[in-house]
């Protein structure tokens, strides 16, 4: 290699270690989604679904695999059949109008604080998987040190808003402990909303137990410090841990994301709107449960949606009768006046190549369309769920990054009409050098310092680097260049003596 060619790519890596935006994690809004709202379906069509879905509700029933949860539907007028409950359909309203069309979560800095519905967006990683992938290692278990990794990566990206939950499982750590450790990773590597753990009642306890102690336990009584998943295991039913965490959280007020958990074919029908119809009864029966706990909880009407491949019975992600779903689930919900989860950059692929890519724009397109309030999955998806891919979470990132800048959507300002640039540029010149320009060109157009815009020439002499490859080099360089936000040494200290105690109290599960 040519000493001009080596001088090039050490300025270019140069030029990486001091990413700009690194410097500007802080200095990112929680983006407003200015786009109009995409409309699939007319009001006649959303009303024939939600019509449909309070059939499902009234006279075929939702089951309850709990006996408090059978006291409670009970006390407020529901009838029911063992576990099968039956909802008067003139009830599901007055239920859904208990719960805020909009909220606010805390943060432990509080300019990190997120608001959940109308049109405002957060971005959160991915959630669950229990393998994840690099370059370097392949596929493995997920271990804490990949957890906190990933949770430093997310604090330390501009375009995800939240800290998450089980970014991965940590396979390391005792089952029956480990909910503790990953609570504590997001409090301590991070400064971002988090998530609470959702595998039972006892460990959504100590999650709420741990918010107390970093915000003050009055602090999340008047806004939520927790924003917690329960899954709805469809078809048509909540099992005793969903609700045994559901409990917990609408008791102490926390927020609370009411999923069904569908894949059409398998635990719905292969027809989308009857998908839609039971998704909707699904939700419902969450959210009025949650307000006939506590009246006012904040909740998010959620839809993790996809299909299977009726040959192989393997899941699909990015098909498009999935992002019809999302958009009349988020239709749904807005007539709900419910915030609305859905979307992610969902990908059935093994590793970050084409598919992946291909896979997630398909998802992540509708869903910023479709207006989603809280994206989970945003980046690092990979394998249909089953791993964090290192790699894909940066790459991800970039598309976060173009999001942010698509949702502002179109300057009709004087300076956006640029009308003195257009009147005073002759036909013979051009407008690089205009006064407007010049004003402009900083913040004019999204630039991603990561994605290569130079000729095939100088990306040859500089490596031939692909993209993954890239990214590859970036997230070891962010973790090299993590900085811990700082954390209160008498909080930090509660935190661990109350972790000590529950590790030494809890039994564990065999």
């Amino acid at each position: 290699m040519s000493l001009d060619r080596r001088k090039r790519r050490v300025s270019r890596r140069d030029r990486h270690q001091t990413d700009p935006a690194i410097e500007t994690v802080a200095k990112i809004a929680q983006p407003v989604n200015n786009l109009p709202s995409y409309e699939l379906l007319d009001e006649a069509g959303i009303e024939k679904i939600h019509n449909a879905s309070l059939e499902i509700l009234s006279d075929v029933g939702i089951d309850f695999y709990d006996e408090e949860a059978h006291d409670i539907l009970k006390k407020n007028g529901v009838r029911l059949e063992g576990d099968t409950a039956f909802f008067d359909r003139e009830m599901i309203a007055e239920f859904v109008a208990k719960a805020p069309s909009q909220f606010t979560q805390l943060a432990r800095n509080p300019e990190r604080n997120v608001i959940i519905g109308g049109n405002h967006v957060c971005f959160a990683p991915v959630y669950g998987p229990p393998f994840v992938v690099d370059m370097d290692r392949g596929r493995r278990e997920a271990t804490l040190v990949d957890f906190r990794n990933f949770v430093k990566l997310t604090y330390m990206s501009p375009w995800l808003h939240h800290s998450g939950g089980t970014i991965v499982e940590p396979t390391d750590e005792p089952t029956h402990t480990r909910h503790l450790d990953m609570v504590y990773s997001h409090i301590k590597y991070s400064d971002k909303p988090f998530m609470g753990s959702v595998t039972s009642a006892a460990n959504a306890a100590d999650s709420v137990k741990m918010a107390e102690i970093l915000f003050g336990a009055e602090a999340i009584q008047q806004q939520p410090a927790l924003l917690s998943l329960i899954n709805i295991s469809s078809p048509r039913r909540l099992d005793d841990r969903m609700l045994g965490a559901l409990k917990v959280y609408a008791k102490a007020r926390q927020a609370l994301i009411i999923t069904p958990f569908i894949f059409s074919g398998a635990m719905a029908p292969v027809g989308i709107a009857g998908t839609l119809v039971q998704l909707n009864a699904e939700a419902l029966a969450g959210v009025v449960f949650t307000q006939m706990v506590n009246p006012g909880t904040p909740v998010v009407f959620g839809a993790f949606q996809t299909n299977i491949d009726l040959q192989s019975g393997a899941p699909v992600f990015g098909s498009p009768e999935s992002q019809l779903a999302l958009y009349a689930a988020a239709q749904l919900a807005r007539r709900h006046g419910l915030p609305f989860r859905s979307g992610g950059m969902f990908a059935s692929s093994k590793i970050a190549d084409a598919q992946a890519a291909y896979e997630s724009v398909m998802v992540m397109m509708p869903a910023v369309l479709a207006k989603v309030n809280f994206v989970l999955h945003a980046a690092g998806w990979l394998e249909g769920g089953l791993a964090a891919g290192y790699e894909k979470f940066v790459m991800d990132n970039e598309l976060l990054g173009m999001f942010h800048k698509f949702v502002q959507g179109m300057d009709l300002s004087e300076n956006g009409m640029a009308m003195e640039s257009l009147r005073t540029v002759p036909t013979d010149s051009h407008h690089l050098g205009t006064p407007h320009t010049m004003q402009n060109f900083r913040h004019a157009f999204h630039r991603s310092d990561f994605f290569d815009y130079n000729s095939f020439e100088q990306w040859r002499d500089e490596g031939g680097i692909t993209a993954t490859q890239k990214a590859n080099g970036r997230y070891k360089q962010l973790l090299r260049q993590y900085q811990s936000p700082n954390l209160d040494p008498a909080i930090d200290e509660a935190l661990q003596a109350f972790i000590t105690k529950r590790k030494e109290e809890i039994e564990p599960e065999y």
